[in-house]
């Protein structure tokens, strides 16, 4: 599978997770970083997919620990939580 077309499938699985929260933070995640991921991080994200959204927020606002194999610089980018759009 090219890059372009896993890119594309992962953009709308993180857009479209169940709950408008969960569609935020991961699809916000997402569009923020996924074109700079290289294959290691574009295969971690993969998986993370399969994972639950309540699961992925947690890790994200720390009130859960994060699974050793998600540990790194895709987690710590996910906590920044800054790529989330707030209205005003």
């Amino acid at each position: 599978m090219d890059r372009e077309y896993r890119l594309k499938r992962l953009r709308f699985r993180a857009w479209h997770r169940g709950t408008k929260e969960a569609d935020l933070l991961i699809g916000g995640f997402f569009d923020a970083h996924g074109e700079s991921w290289d294959a290691a991080e574009i295969g971690l994200f993969e998986e993370m997919m399969e994972e639950q959204d309540v699961d992925i927020m947690a890790w994200a606002m720390g009130t859960a620990p994060v699974p050793d194999r998600y540990a790194g610089t895709l987690i710590t980018a996910l906590k920044t939580l800054s790529y989330v759009p707030i209205a005003q």
